[in-house]
């Protein structure tokens, strides 16, 4: 068993969510608002899915598929998000996912976040691409995805269902040579 890395930036600590995160994760992912803009955030986020999720982690990480970081504050250890690389294939690709408690909204944290992920997948995992994608009624993801260097790849029309609804898909990635 390897153990995942903690990565710094100026006002944030990503790091291994914890068994003890389950609360927070289930109070702030539990937020309507949070699963109305995510594919696979579920709802209501009922009791022990949290820990089940959590709990997958580690076997995820020792597999190679994917790394899960827990978002938390440098100045108290609050946990306002997740970011996540998941279906990584080695040396070359992984889907950056993400999601920010609404009270932590428009900080800039997720766009921290995302800059040190994407740094960390490819200078330590030695990816050549990271690509994510987000529901075109949701901007805020998108321009998440700009300011992290990701270009447009383009949209795939009523590609998922949301809540009964189709919706469009918005893909974004960003290659090793152009950086981030």
């Amino acid at each position: 068993m390897r153990s995942q890395p903690i990565l710094e930036t100026k006002r944030l600590i990503l790091r291994p969510f914890a068994l003890t995160d389950a609360p927070d994760v289930q109070c702030l992912a539990g937020d309507r608002a949070i699963a109305d803009t995510t594919l696979n955030m579920p709802h209501p986020y009922e009791d022990g899915m949290a820990e089940a999720w959590i709990g997958s982690h580690q076997a995820i990480f020792d597999d190679g598929k994917g790394v899960h970081f827990a978002i938390t504050l440098r100045s108290d250890g609050a946990l306002v998000g997740a970011i996540s690389l998941m279906g990584m294939v080695k040396g070359h690709q992984a889907e950056m996912g993400y999601w920010i408690g609404k009270p932590y909204w428009n900080q800039g944290y997720c766009t921290e976040a995302g800059r040190a992920v994407v740094s960390y997948a490819f200078s330590e995992l030695g990816l050549a691409r990271v690509h994510a994608g987000h529901l075109t009624r949701n901007p805020a993801s998108g321009r998440v995805m700009q300011k992290i260097g990701m270009q447009h790849e383009g949209c795939r029309r009523q590609h998922v269902q949301k809540w009964g609804k189709f919706e469009d898909l918005d893909l974004y990635g960003i290659l090793r040579e152009k950086g981030c």
